[in-house]
């Protein structure tokens, strides 16, 4: 089984004195994936992004990439080969223009002239920067330097790509560009292992999540099951008259959940168990009972929305 797998890690654990940065994280990701990896501040992604890039040794357990294990020694260096992973915190050379930097780094992969050349030209082109080969990287833009950071992490044609928190800071431009390149790489079968707290980015560009809490992945699953477990239909529901009475109205309805009042819109979002016959027969009913409908639309929760519910079930 583990041969099958980009990632798969057993008993990961990481220790720093007397926290426990990472439990007994049992990780797989399939070769080809996007892999979001969501969790609020100190769950312990960074950490666990580190080892698989073997920048942090575990203190217990063991990694697998493509079916070897990784181990942070000299051991293996084509398996690292098979790694590209960019930080949030990778520093660029300011002072260099962006074709220069590149170069710089294409030689410390040992790319040779010819190659080197047509590798560094291939990159810009994905990342959109070919008009800036000649820029000074101190001129760029932040979405600009992001980009060229991610160009320098696939400079070697890694298999299997490390994102921490790549779009930070971005702009929705800026995202949305990231998010076109992610999408390339993985048509030409990289796989990608992503971490960011834009949790809308991630439902579009995911085939799986996991979702880590304290350090421990307390869901890793397709983005798909995890929608058809975990996400319920929304209703909602904006009358020109007054809430209470369409709350009155909708109460007796079995299908209808829960609800809560949608601030400053006059509005109810309805959790709502029915399909769409059922949710035809609530807009009616209310239309019968004279209320002055003026939107009514179904939806799904959305991957914030579950994130933010399973969160709260670890913590109560």
């Amino acid at each position: 089984m583990i041969e099958t797998l980009a990632i798969a890690t057993s008993n990961l654990t990481k220790q720093f004195e007397r926290q426990v940065a990472i439990n007994k994280v049992e990780l797989q990701v399939e070769s080809g994936e996007v892999y979001g990896l969501i969790g609020p501040n100190g769950a312990g992604k960074t950490t666990l992004i580190r080892m698989l890039a073997a920048a942090e040794e575990p203190t217990t357990g063991e990694i697998y990439i493509y079916g070897d294990r990784l181990l942070r020694d000299n051991s293996h260096p084509r398996l690292k080969q098979k790694l590209g992973y960019l930080p949030d915190d990778f520093p660029l050379y300011e002072d260099l223009n962006v074709w220069d930097y590149l170069d710089y780094f294409a030689r410390l992969y040992h790319l040779k002239s010819l190659n080197r050349r047509r590798r560094v030209q291939e990159v810009l082109e994905l990342v959109q920067l070919t008009s800036k080969r000649d820029s000074r990287i101190n001129t760029l833009s932040r979405g600009m330097k992001q980009r060229l950071s991610l160009a320098r992490t696939i400079l070697h044609d890694p298999l299997l790509l490390l994102l921490d928190e790549p779009v930070s800071g971005l702009d929705p431009i800026a995202r949305m560009q990231f998010r076109e390149i992610i999408r390339v790489l993985q048509t030409i079968g990289m796989t990608i292992l992503i971490s960011s707290h834009v949790l809308s980015d991630l439902a579009e560009l995911c085939t799986s999540v996991g979702i880590m809490e304290l350090g421990c992945l307390v869901e890793s699953t397709s983005l798909k099951e995890l929608y058809q477990r975990l996400s319920h239909q929304q209703i909602i529901i904006k009358t020109l008259g007054d809430l209470e009475t369409l709350k009155r109205e909708i109460k007796p309805f079995p299908q209808v959940e829960e609800w809560e009042i949608i601030p400053h819109q006059n509005s109810l979002r309805v959790n709502f168990s029915g399909g769409d016959e059922d949710s035809a027969e609530l807009l009616r009913s209310l239309i019968n009972a004279g209320i002055p409908i003026c939107e009514f639309h179904c939806t799904q929760e959305d991957l914030e929305s579950i994130f933010l519910k399973l969160g709260h079930k670890q913590v109560s």
